[in-house]
């Protein structure tokens, strides 16, 4: 199937501190860095979202059109630009604390998206989240899915409409992908593995669950497969889920199920696999330098014994 790759959600400016230094500011936002992922990896990408027209808008614009992200008609209408402050530990984990209003006026994006994908705040705060699952339906009958829910507990807290927010986003979509953080937060005192298999149960074609230093792990209806993590050293960990949120759906394109529902649905162990290591592959580059810089197709693929 032909047709771009539409991704649905926040755009932010993340204002990172580390301990005494000086706060930085990098491009940020899940989904924003999903399409900016793809886009890097040579992919047509187009991208809906809810920005002001103001400098650090148009900062974003910039980044997007540098990853030759399409940025979709209504996107820029906010009164003011999100920011996300991330607070830094000893081991590069981030915390964060958002300035955030999230909302979809008037999205207009391109007609004829082959798959579409959204998650994290988009997909959970109101008002916003009920519009995205509305563009995510009209989609439904020409596209594929996919789904990160990505919690930020620090905006949804504890409130038990936001699980059942991502449990309708999970049963819609044909590709989810969570962290094992994700999942201990939607069922404390569970194994990730075990909630991963009963979301699949939902109705997806594979449920992938990273792991951190662990590697990663997907179910779908062929089985369970499990990948190591690259060996890298971290210089943070921003950006690193929705580096391997676009690594796996650049190895789901590159295995042409990108908008093949039923192709994805009976997707074999070894092509799993070969999905689950790009996508790994994708997140040890990201975490290698500071923010969520994600790779070209050229830098993620290079001998890691060479620079990049």
């Amino acid at each position: 199937m032909n047709g771009p790759v539409l991704v649905i959600g926040e755009a932010l400016v993340d204002i990172v501190r580390r301990g005494a230094a000086e706060p930085v500011e990098h491009v940020g936002g899940s989904p924003l860095n999903v399409a900016v992922g793809l886009g890097r990896l040579g992919r047509d990408v187009e991208f809906v979202t809810h920005i002001g027209d103001d400098d650090r808008g148009r900062r974003i614009v910039g980044h997007l059109a540098a990853s030759k992200v399409r940025l979709a008609a209504g996107s820029s209408t906010a009164a003011r630009t999100p920011t996300a402050t991330a607070v830094l530990d000893e081991n590069g984990s981030a915390t964060y604390e958002f300035d955030l209003e999230w909302q979809l006026p008037d999205p207009r994006p391109t007609p004829g998206a082959r798959h579409v994908h959204t998650g994290s705040i988009a997909a959970l705060l109101e008002p916003g989240c009920e519009a995205v699952a509305a563009l995510l339906d009209r989609h439904v009958p020409t596209a594929t899915v996919s789904y990160d829910p990505n919690v930020r507990p620090a905006l949804v807290g504890d409130d038990p409409r936001t699980r059942d927010r991502i449990t309708r986003f999970v049963a819609g979509a044909d590709v989810v992908k969570a962290s094992d953080e994700d999942l201990r937060w939607f069922a404390p005192g569970r194994d990730p593995r075990d909630v991963a298999r009963e979301w699949l149960a939902l109705g997806p074609a594979l449920v992938a669950v990273t792991l951190g230093a662990g590697g990663a792990v997907a179910v779908a209806r062929s089985g369970a497969v499990e990948v190591a993590a690259h060996p890298v050293e971290v210089v943070d960990t921003v950006g690193a889920g929705d580096a391997f949120m676009a690594g796996l759906l650049d190895a789901l394109w590159t295995q042409e199920l990108l908008g093949d529902r039923e192709g994805l649905r009976g997707i074999g162990p070894d092509a799993l696999r070969t999905a689950l290591d790009v996508a790994a592959l994708t997140a040890a580059r990201t975490v290698a330098r500071a923010g969520a810089d994600l790779p070209t197709r050229d830098e993620r693929d290079a001998d890691p014994k060479e620079p990049w």
